[in-house]
C-alpha cells in the first residue's frame, strides 16, 4: 500500500522505521507537528518525526492544524492507500479522515477499551495495571472509539516508570502496526468494533495531577512518582519550593514518620506516608539539576520534625 505516516515525538520513530524497513508498502509521506521551540535559546526545531523522515528522504508535511486545505489538497495529491498514525498530538477532521481509501489506523498504547485518551502510559502505572499493551485500531470521530486490529501485551514491572513501559510499547507497538498494514493489504485482518465494558480515561496528566499527597498509601505515592516520570515529573514542597521527585523507593519496615515527615541519614533520606515510609532516591530541587536524595538532605540540613507539602509554593 501507499502510506502516509504521521506521528510527532521519539516514540514515533521505532514504528516509522519499522514501516520504512518493511519493504511491503511506500511511506510516500509523513505528516508532523510544526517546528516547536526548544532549548536554552527556544530555536525552532523540527519533531523528531520530521527529522526521521527527512534522513530516509521521504517528503515531510507540517499542517498548522490538520483542516487546512492546502494540507488536504496534497493529501488527496498523494492519495495514500492507508494512513498510520502515531502519537501525532493534533485531532482529524473527517475531511481528512475520508481522504485515504482504508483509513486513518492509530498504534494507541493501551489495551482498549481500557485507557483512551492522551496518556494512557502514565494512567495505567498510577493505577497499578500490572498487564497493559498497545492497540491498532481504526480512527473515527469519538476518541480511541474506532474498531480494533489487533493487540500487543506488555507487563508493567514493579520498578516502571512510564517512561521505561513507553519505550517498550513503543517497539513492541511499531511490528504490531507494521504486521497490521500486512494485514489490511492482503485482507486477512478485519477491525472489531470495541466492547460496551472495561471503558477508562486516561487524559494528559496535569501538573496538579502529580502533586504528591503524602497522606495518601505509600503505593499510591511510589506509583505517581513512577508514573509522572519524565513528565510532567512529580513533585511536592519544601520550604516553600518545589522539589522534584524522581525515583523513590518503599520501605516497608519503617512506619515512624508521619505523613510528610522527614527523617534524614548517613546515606538515606526517608519520607512519611499514610501507611509505611518511602525513601527518595533522587530529586530536583528548583533551578538546580537531579542529585541523589541523601545529598540532597545533606545540603538542606533537615530540621527535626520538617516535612514536605508543609508550605505554599514561593
Amino acid at each position: 500500500m501507499k502510506l502516509v505516516f504521521a506521528g510527532t515525538p521519539e516514540v514515533a520513530v521505532p514504528a516509522l522505521d519499522a514501516l520504512i524497513a518493511s519493504g511491503r508498502h511506500e511511506v510516500a509521506a509523513v505528516v508532523t507537528r510544526p517546528d516547536a521551540p526548544a532549548g536554552r535559546g527556544r530555536h525552532l526545531v523540527a519533531s523528531p518525526v520530521a527529522e526521521r523522515a527527512a534522513e530516509a528522504g521521504i517528503e515531510v508535511l507540517k499542517p498548522a492544524k490538520p483542516r487546512d486545505e492546502q494540507f488536504l489538497a496534497r493529501l488527496r495529491e498523494i492519495a495514500p492507500d492507508c494512513c498510520p498514525v502515531v502519537a501525532y498530538g493534533a485531532l482529524l477532521p473527517k475531511v481528512a479522515l475520508d481522504i485515504p481509501a482504508r483509513g486513518w489506523v492509530n498504534l494507541h498504547f493501551s489495551l482498549l477499551p481500557a485507557w483512551r485518551g492522551a496518556a494512557p502510559v502514565q494512567h495505567a502505572v498510577m493505577a497499578g495495571d500490572e498487564i497493559t499493551g498497545a492497540a491498532t485500531f481504526l480512527i473515527e470521530e469519538g476518541l480511541d472509539s474506532g474498531p480494533v486490529y489487533g493487540t500487543v501485551t506488555e507487563e508493567v514491572r514493579p520498578i516502571d516508570t512510564s517512561g521505561d513501559l513507553l519505550t517498550r510499547l513503543a517497539f513492541a507497538g511499531a511490528g504490531l502496526l507494521a504486521a497490521t498494514m500486512d494485514g489490511i493489504e492482503d485482507g486477512t485482518l478485519k477491525a472489531v468494533p470495541q466492547p460496551a465494558d472495561g471503558i477508562s480515561l486516561a487524559p494528559k496528566i496535569t501538573v496538579e495531577m502529580a502533586h504528591v499527597d503524602w497522606a495518601a498509601p505509600a503505593l499510591r505515592v511510589d506509583r505517581v512518582v513512577r508514573g509522572c516520570t519524565p513528565a510532567p515529573g512529580a513533585w511536592t514542597v519544601f520550604r516553600g519550593e518545589r522539589l522534584k521527585l524522581i525515583q523513590a523507593a518503599l520501605v516497608t519496615d519503617r512506619t515512624d514518620l508521619a505523613p510528610g515527615e522527614l527523617a534524614a541519614a548517613k546515606n538515606n533520606v526517608y519520607v512519611g506516608t499514610g501507611s509505611h515510609a518511602v525513601e527518595l532516591l533522587w530529586v530536583q530541587p528548583q533551578g538546580k539539576k537531579p542529585m541523589r536524595g541523601a545529598d540532597w538532605a545533606r545540603g538542606v540540613r533537615i530540621a527535626p520534625g520538617e516535612r514536605l507539602g508543609a508550605a505554599d509554593v514561593r
